[in-house]
């Protein structure tokens, strides 16, 4: 049978494009203890078979490509990863031949393993002077820059060594990770899956200044040189790093087998304690001169191994089940359940996610449960035994209003959210400021997602229509963090200039379903006034142009809703301007709908899009029948093959220049 043959090639599929999306794009789709179990089976297939072994086999390499626009770091000395182990045994194992190779039982440290990124740090004269990630074990990135913004980096050493390299774990702590995704989610950006990823994408932007925004740390776990200086072991070598006013590992120096996997168990006891997410415990031999009796193989040294922790599950009972709404008003159920330990931390509620979750489990109020911690962060129900199901039970449906502010609840159209429709939803709050303050809606300059988030803690916003009368609470202002006086009037400056934007901004800035900053100008432009909209009809509405029947349900939807008119009403008494002066565009590309794709050398998108517009045309991202002319420029992708399938036509730009020009003279 050939069998093996077939789940080889398919394990190093999985994994290098597991290790591409990991280590390149900091997003990958399956979890460090998944991967490690499917890279062991590889691994074993491989050594029954060793003519499978191809180069590109993830078992044949440490690490994987740098990123483009860092500068390479070379190692001196390769930085190795880790063998792995998965229990007890394993565990017991490799100590057994540590004890036999040694003829001795020696001496361990035993440290928690941060799931961070490991990097290199290089201090000349005790000042530091470069670093660099990892990469794959000889050449990484020069991130020097960015590791700079890390504060709890020393920049001096008290001790003035020619040269000092030590090797630590870039991270970012929980509490760091939760603000900054509470500000993307009232930005409206995607959020962070965890803090490993999030600490690895800031390291590695290109502009510091974001690095530094982001608040990463530390934790030094290794000496890697230092000229005039020789210890003897490796905890008195972390004792002095410490000394030089490096943020060292904890480590406990032990022998035995039964002592490390007693700390080892401590450490999966305690991992709430620590600042950092950990994902195992890694022992190593203590003594530095036993290590370099035993070497390295062509992958990891020989004198240490990381013992991973699986993912914790434990069974529990559903009490309850809640409904929060996020910042965005989707509506996401929570379990709360019987207290349980998960990961070194008691749980009582786990995420259901959504309505299909819950369904296609069938979870209901008094079942029995399987949970587990996703990521190490949010617990999550994975499923029910159904055979302690009580009598009596039914499912569970979310409800049709908003618990929060009784407004009807919506599913989105292209998705499983459920989506509380309130124009004055406070639950809804801090991400709706967030968006009116936007640049494509009234365009708030010094009102970003942390600002928001202050004027709403402080309790002087509580809606949109608040942010007029913050002229009258200078003074409050300015006792808010990082609100200087300067700060505050160039605010108050442009929320006062904010008044006086076009209707369709304001349009744009309420936030309704499916009204971007196109269908809010096509709105604007055919109705003119706010009044009109308030009057208009859905068939009034499907008549504008960039106004399909999905979009005029959903500003039919707002408009109708008490919550909403009470919003306008404040803004116009706050003088907040209701029409608009945009006129609709005739010209000679009314009825026209072009589609750009690829890069564009001799306009940018926006300035492409905005003379077709005023010219009377449309443009459009997606290729239909309804297409008049496809611009393709470099690398065009799909949209061009559709526009072939559909025999659109196709103008390269010098054409599209040309047309433009003709159409331009026309006009005047």
């Amino acid at each position: 049978m050939d069998d093996y043959r077939e789940e080889i090639r398919t394990l190093r599929e999985k994994l290098n494009e597991n290790s591409r999306l990991y280590y390149e794009l900091d997003a990958p789709v399956m979890s460090d203890y998944e991967y490690d179990r499917l890279y062991r089976r590889l691994e074993d297939l491989e050594a029954e078979h060793p003519e499978e072994v191809t180069p590109d086999s993830p078992t044949q390499r440490i690490g994987d490509k740098i990123l483009k626009g860092f500068g390479t770091y070379e190692h001196e000395r390769p930085l190795e990863s880790l063998q792995d182990v998965f229990n007890a045994e394993e565990l017991s194992d490799f100590c057994a031949r540590l004890e036999e190779a040694l003829g001795e039982v020696p001496e361990y440290s035993v440290e928690p393993k941060v799931d961070g990124l490991s990097v290199a740090l290089e201090y000349r004269d005790g000042v530091f002077v470069r670093g660099g990630t990892r990469g794959d074990g000889r050449t990484g990135e020069d991130v020097t820059e960015n590791l700079k913004t890390i504060r709890s980096i020393p920049r001096t050493l008290p001790e003035k060594l020619p040269r000092l390299i030590v090797r630590g774990e870039v991270y970012m702590s929980r509490a760091v990770f939760e603000e900054l995704n509470e500000l993307r989610e009232i930005g409206g950006e995607k959020l962070l899956a965890n803090p490993r990823n999030a600490a690895a994408g800031a390291l590695r932007q290109l502009n510091p200044k974001i690095a530094a925004e982001r608040k990463l740390d530390i934790v030094i776990f290794n000496l890697e040189g230092a000229d005039g200086k020789a210890f003897d072991t490796h905890a008195a070598a972390l004792d002095y790093l410490q000394s030089q006013g490096f943020p060292v590992i904890p480590h406990r120096t032990l022998s035995g087998t039964d002592a490390v996997q007693a700390e080892i168990d401590r450490i999966n006891d305690r991992r709430a304690d620590y600042p950092f997410d950990i994902d195992g415990g890694v022992m190593k031999l203590n003594v530095l001169s036993k290590r370099g009796r035993l070497g390295s193989t062509a992958k990891f040294p020989r004198w240490a191994v990381a013992f991973k922790y699986p993912p914790e599950k434990k069974s529990s009972v559903v009490r309850d089940i809640v409904v929060q709404v996020g910042r965005t008003g989707v509506l996401t159920p929570k379990a709360i359940l019987e207290p349980v330990r998960l990961a070194g931390t008691a749980v009582s509620a786990a995420t259901l996610h959504n309505q299909n979750y819950i369904t296609e489990k069938d979870i209901r109020i008094g079942d029995t449960v399987t949970v587990q911690k996703a990521g190490e962060i949010i617990p999550e129900v994975l499923e029910v035994d159904f055979s302690k199901r009580p009598e009596n039970t039914v499912p569970y449906r979310l409800p049709d209003m908003c618990p929060i502010c009784g407004a009807p609840v919506r599913r989105d159209e292209d998705g499983a959210a459920v989506r509380c429709t309130g124009a004055e939803c406070p639950a809804r709050l801090l991400r709706r400021l967030a968006h009116f303050a936007g640049r494509d809606a009234m365009d708030i300059d010094g009102l970003g997602p942390a600002v928001v988030k202050q004027l709403v803690e402080s309790g002087l916003v509580r809606n949109e229509a608040d942010l007029y009368n913050l002229r009258n609470e200078r003074e409050r202002l300015i006792t808010l963090e990082r609100m200087g006086e300067k700060s505050v009037d160039r605010l108050l400056q442009s929320i006062e200039a904010s008044k006086t934007r076009d209707l369709s901004k304001l349009l744009c800035a309420l936030g309704i379903r499916q009204v971007g900053e196109k269908a809010a100008q096509a709105l604007a432009a055919r109705f003119r006034t706010m009044d009109a909209l308030l009057s208009a009809t859905e068939e009034d509405l499907t008549a504008v142009p960039d106004v399909g029947a999905v979009t005029a349900r959903a500003v039919m939807e707002f408009l109708r809703q008490p919550q909403s008119v009470d919003l306008i009403t404040r803004l116009k008494s706050a003088g907040v301007r209701m029409d608009s002066a945009l006129k609709v565009m005739d010209g000679p590309f009314t009825g026209m709908t072009f589609v750009l794709t690829g890069a564009l050398s001799r306009f940018d998108r926006k300035t492409a899009e905005a003379k077709i517009k005023a010219l009377g045309g449309k443009a459009s991202g997606s290729v239909s029948k309804k297409t008049t002319y496809v611009v393709a420029g470099e690398d065009p992708g799909s949209k061009l093959r559709k526009a072939q399938e559909l025999n659109i036509p196709v103008l390269n730009e010098d054409a599209f220049a040309e047309m433009l020009a003709r159409a331009e003279d026309a006009a005047r």
